[in-house]
């Protein structure tokens, strides 16, 4: 069978999204095709930003291909399907412009997994994939009967039938993935990086060294897809490594939600030429790991504090068995061995913003960059949406969206300064 795999040409006008908005390697896409080419499929796999081609193009390019399946993703790479745009006006516009020359369409994201009665109205697709995706859309292409595929979601007679529970997949023994060289060579963007050699030749690339995480953070949005812990094997993931190495990559971005300390993995680091970054919890690590962390070549540490006093973290979830002082004393450890660690910090009403201010002025004056506290976005995928409402309806996005809107006045440096309401954005989108 013949299957196009597409990441549409992402733009964020009026949008409250808080992800990074440079291209990134679409991982999900990769690891799909990979399932695929195993079953003997023939994949056209494309990319919006990394190819600079728009919607029109792609769905160009995708007739010209004429295949069986068509899969569109709802979120840019699984990097940022836990703070994904609300809105779907991206991948409805780039169905649009298929207009229906791609076969049967699939949509693969956040959006399906937690809400997958709006997702499919809203895009028109024939079925929508709830969970992780790689090995259903392989699954997909081999079956006459879409129904039989769990993991998914279809319409009938308006309403959605689910097929199985979510899907997750066993990830650990995921093959090294291969990019073109032109796309590496495109991906000029070190993701996360702020240090002062940043502006060194070479291309950055994402990967992925573990799946889920064993917390559950009330903020967290991964309970529908990405949540129980898993760690990739070891040679291919060293394989896939080498292979961006060779293809020139200079800087490496690990996108598991906690990167947990892994010493074979830092040791064969401190043997290869590159530089990487990563996101953590900081109470996880050890001094004398943070130091082999830096000497592996650690350049970049987002490390998820989310609120500098205790009654935050507890209304968080955090689970955390360090105090502050203990804190700022283990990020301000890692800042020796690490060029630039960030606290991450989310806005939490039960913090003194007196005491927040103190604590952030000293891991500043100690070399940790801890950023003003951002609003809070209660995902439908995550605990705090559902300690609100109870689990998504059909209007959990709307929902959402409108309370965020209606709780702040001020929003995060990178997003537009007035996010415009969620059907706003939808508007050209099916209803």
């Amino acid at each position: 069978m013949k299957v196009a795999l597409v990441n549409p040409h992402w733009t964020y006008d009026g949008s409250i999204y808080f992800g990074c908005r440079d291209p990134h390697l679409p991982l999900e896409l990769g690891y799909s095709r990979a399932c695929l080419e195993r079953e003997g499929h023939e994949v056209l796999m494309l990319d919006g930003q990394l190819q600079g081609l728009d919607n029109r193009e792609m769905a160009r390019r995708v007739a010209g291909f004429a295949p069986a399946m068509t899969v569109v993703t709802t979120a840019p790479t699984y990097l940022f399907w836990r703070c994904a745009q609300p809105e779907l006006k991206v991948p409805a516009d780039f169905l649009d412009q298929l207009a229906g020359r791609g076969g049967r369409t699939v949509a693969v994201g956040p959006h399906g997994s937690a809400t997958p009665a709006p997702t499919l109205r809203k895009l028109g697709v024939d079925i929508v994939v709830r969970g992780e995706c790689e090995e259903v859309v392989s699954r997909l292409a081999g079956a006459d009967d879409w129904s039989e595929v769990p993991g998914t979601a279809r319409l009938e007679g308006g309403q959605a039938v689910l097929s199985g529970p979510q899907a997750i997949s066993r990830f650990t023994d995921h093959p090294a993935l291969a990019w073109p060289d032109d796309w590496v060579g495109r991906h000029t963007h070190h993701h996360h990086r702020f240090d002062s050699d940043a502006g060194r030749h070479g291309p950055g690339a994402e990967v992925e060294a573990s799946r889920g995480c064993p917390y559950e953070c009330s903020f967290c949005a991964k309970m529908d897809f990405r949540d129980g812990y898993r760690r990739r094997e070891l040679e291919p993931l060293l394989q896939e490594i080498d292979a961006h190495i060779a293809q020139g990559a200079a800087y490496l971005y690990f996108i598991d939600e906690i990167f947990l300390p892994q010493k074979a993995l830092l040791e064969a680091l401190v043997e290869r030429d590159v530089v990487f970054g990563v996101q953590t919890r900081i109470d996880l690590w050890k001094p004398a790991m943070l130091e082999l962390l830096g000497r592996a070549g650690c350049v970049s540490i987002e490390a998820g504090l989310e609120s500098l006093t205790v009654e935050g973290r507890e209304q968080l979830a955090k689970r955390c068995r360090m105090d502050t002082p203990e804190l700022a004393e283990r990020l301000i450890e890692a800042r020796r061995h690490v060029p630039f660690v960030q606290a991450n910090l989310i806005g939490v009403v039960e913090d003194d913003p007196a005491l927040v201010d103190h604590w952030r002025g000293h891991l500043i004056e100690n070399g940790v960059w801890a950023n003003e506290p951002v609003p809070l976005y209660p995902y439908p995928s995550s605990p705090s949406y559902r300690a609100l409402w109870g689990a998504p309806d059909d209007q959990a996005w709307e929902r959402a969206h409108r309370h965020y809107l209606e709780a702040f006045r001020r929003f995060s440096d990178i997003q537009d300064q007035q996010p415009l309401p969620l059907p706003e954005l939808e508007r050209a989108c099916g209803t």
